[in-house]
């Protein structure tokens, strides 16, 4: 048990790291969710656009 809990203190330094790994988290999923977001606009789009090319 003494290796796991030398793992999460990371030897005096967990302050720093898991709050980098909390960052890195948080941009990851507001990554995933802005793309998401960005291709259901663009779908909406997609499908609502006029056939036929529009004005004439």
């Amino acid at each position: 048990m003494r290796s796991w809990h030398e793992f999460i203190t990371m030897g005096g330094y967990a302050r720093y790291v898991w709050s980098a790994y909390g960052v890195v988290l948080i941009v990851l999923v507001a990554s995933a969710w802005s793309s998401c977001n960005g291709l259901r606009r663009i779908l909406f789009r997609v499908r609502n656009y006029p056939v036929g090319g529009g004005e004439q």
